[in-house]
């Protein structure tokens, strides 16, 4: 089979091991809208697919060759799999980096994994289904539930359409599809904490194939991880810690720009990066080394103020959807996803709050290595049952893992705007489910702010976070004149605020405003309000994005939004990443010119 490799660029830029290979590229494919997959047995791999589809696109984008938006839930892909020699002796992990929504995978017939939910990645050990001699045949069958609004989808409508705030939806692989070869005993994930205030970065070791000490003792003597971290190439921080449990605990000392003149405080404005290496030794042989690395860097609030590094930290976000125009919520490429990050640093931004999607790994990358904040949010449902809330819950958990290390993440936002909870406001179960999804949250990452409920209908909250578009200056001037004022509003018709859970001096901050539509490519659509011409666009944008600035209320916005994207045409730049103003205007507005 031919592959055309569009996304070949390693997926874990954070946890990296040498021996690795990439998947994507064109596999067999096709729709099984008559459930007649599993009837014939096609998790067998005996079955040849009729379809070409390129991974890791998704069937209803150009980029994978079918580009059919119709309801198709159930789709099946095939490919064959050749491992390298380099893989002999070793176990072979098999990664998908998501899948929407609900996966099961068969290496030579034998199911190695199934796992739901949409965004977050899986993988399997399929070194037993992996056959000694001869060619391997994997099969994925993907099951999606287009209609059913209790999903959590994120923008991808349950209509035929495109319509409103919701965009084409996404079914089966979408992201990187990989392996990698690991020895017996292994580095399975490792959890950096830096602690800017005592210089430490405290680690939290996972091995996998070890369970106790004698069982080390077993396979052939002790096992230690020798830690080593570099600044631009210079040695900073170094030590080995024995491992006697499947789970280490340990902290190392970073010496930072008050030391050596090396390193220091990552931030947008000098994203500095700490690369690290882990080595685990069985004795003093080296059996697996693992690439990463770490930002120094603090998100706390003190005396009400948001603040980056212990400084109070005005933020200036801008919401971005991650659709593209060929490859939906896929990026078409490694070169595309950087561009994004340096369009949105040009414009003066220093964040982006990534709005019902969980982002491809390669975009935190980018945001880590060139200076951007991101606020972590997941893809809501859009209403409540309880079977969204166990799905939803373990979706998130499992996003709080994947993303937990990365510098630039610096807050949580399990739920938006009342999605999947739209009766917050007197249901008590959804009111507890919010509260839920705070502590959880709280309870596995105490190191970001929290926010309940973004935008309005908030319980517990560490950021009262506000979405207003309105567009007279005038009105927002006013209205955010003092945080009495602010917190009494109600922009949306909304209240702020679940009654019982009053504003607690928390700081405010508008992450939803503006929204102008102005219409300078052959799309069509809609915004929430109009400009004709450049010149009354960029006196829009100042007439909302100048307030803000101004307030001594506010201590940080995120404007709608960062692209067009389908029937919206809201954005700064076109669906194909074209300024509708010079970069220059939109960045001097953002500064408050």
């Amino acid at each position: 089979m031919a592959e055309k490799q569009l996304r070949d660029e390693h997926p874990r830029p954070q946890f990296m091991r040498n021996d690795w290979v990439c998947l994507n590229g064109e596999w067999e494919f096709e729709f099984d809208d008559e459930g007649i997959g599993s009837q014939e047995n096609w998790s067998s791999g005996d079955k040849a697919l009729e379809r070409r589809i390129q991974v890791p696109f998704a069937p209803q984008s150009k980029l994978s060759g079918i580009e059919d938006p119709d309801f198709h839930d159930t789709v099946w892909y095939r490919r064959e799999l050749e491992l390298p020699d380099s893989f002999k002796g070793k176990r072979v992990l098999l990664h998908f980096g998501a899948v929407d929504y609900e996966a099961r995978v068969w290496v030579n017939g034998i199911l190695v994994a199934w796992h739901e939910g949409g965004h977050t990645p899986f993988h399997a050990d399929i070194t037993e289904a992996l056959r000694d001699e001869g060619s391997n045949t994997l099969v994925v069958k993907a099951v999606d539930y287009s209609r059913d609004v209790t999903l959590p989808r994120g923008k991808q409508y349950w209509l035929s359409d495109s319509a409103s705030i919701f965009y084409t939806r996404t079914t089966g692989i979408w992201q990187t599809v990989w392996m990698e070869a690991v020895p017996q005993v292994y580095l399975e994930k490792v959890k950096m904490t830096p602690d800017i205030d005592r210089k430490e970065l405290q680690l939290r070791l996972y091995m996998k194939g070890l369970s106790t000490a004698g069982e080390a003792q077993a396979r052939g003597g002790d096992y230690r991880v020798k830690v080593e971290v570099t600044f631009g190439g210079t040695a900073v921080a170094e030590d080995v810690y024995r491992v006697t449990e499947p789970m280490e605990s340990r902290s190392i000392r970073i010496h930072d720009f008050n030391d050596h003149g090396l390193g220091g405080w990552w931030s947008p404005e000098k994203p500095q990066l700490y690369d690290v290496t882990f080595t685990l030794l069985q004795g003093s042989t080296p059996v697996d080394v693992v690439h990463s690395y770490f930002g120094m860097r603090k998100i706390s609030i003190e005396d009400g103020k948001l603040c980056l590094n212990n400084r109070p930290y005005f933020l200036k976000l801008v919401l971005d959807q991650g659709y593209d125009p060929e490859g939906n919520l896929t990026p078409k490429s490694d070169e595309a996803i950087r561009r994004d990050v340096e369009l949105t640093k040009a414009m003066g931004f220093n964040g982006a709050r990534k709005h019902q999607k969980l982002e491809d790994p390669r975009y935190l990358y980018w945001c880590d290595k060139l200076g951007l904040l991101v606020w972590g949010e997941a893809a809501n449902a859009y209403e409540y049952s309880e079977e969204y809330v166990r799905r939803f819950t373990n979706e998130w958990m499992e996003t709080l893992e994947r993303d937990y290390n990365h510098p630039c993440i610096m807050a949580w936002v399990p739920l938006n705007e009342s999605w999947g909870v739209p009766n917050i406001q007197v249901d008590r179960l959804q009111q507890q489910h919010a509260l839920a999804m705070y502590h959880l949250t709280k309870s596995l990452d105490p190191t970001r702010p929290v926010v309940s409920n973004d935008g309005w209908e908030m319980v517990k909250t560490d950021l009262f976070n506000i979405h207003d578009y309105e567009w007279r200056r005038e009105v927002l001037t006013e209205r955010y004149s003092t945080p009495e004022k602010a917190v009494s509003a109600m922009p949306a018709n909304r209240r702020l605020a679940v009654e019982g859970f009053p504003y607690e001096g928390q700081p405010i901050i508008v992450t939803e405003f503006g929204g102008i539509a102005y219409k300078k490519s052959e799309w069509e659509g809609w915004g929430y309000s109009g400009a004709a011409n450049d010149e009354d666009f960029a006196d829009r944008l100042r007439a909302v994005i100048h307030p803000l600035l101004q307030s001594d209320t506010v201590q940080g916005y995120c404007y709608t939004q960062l692209t067009d994207v389908e029937q919206e045409i809201n954005g700064l730049l076109t669906y194909d990443r074209t300024p509708k103003l010079p970069i220059e205007v939109i960045r001097a507005i953002n500064e408050g010119k």
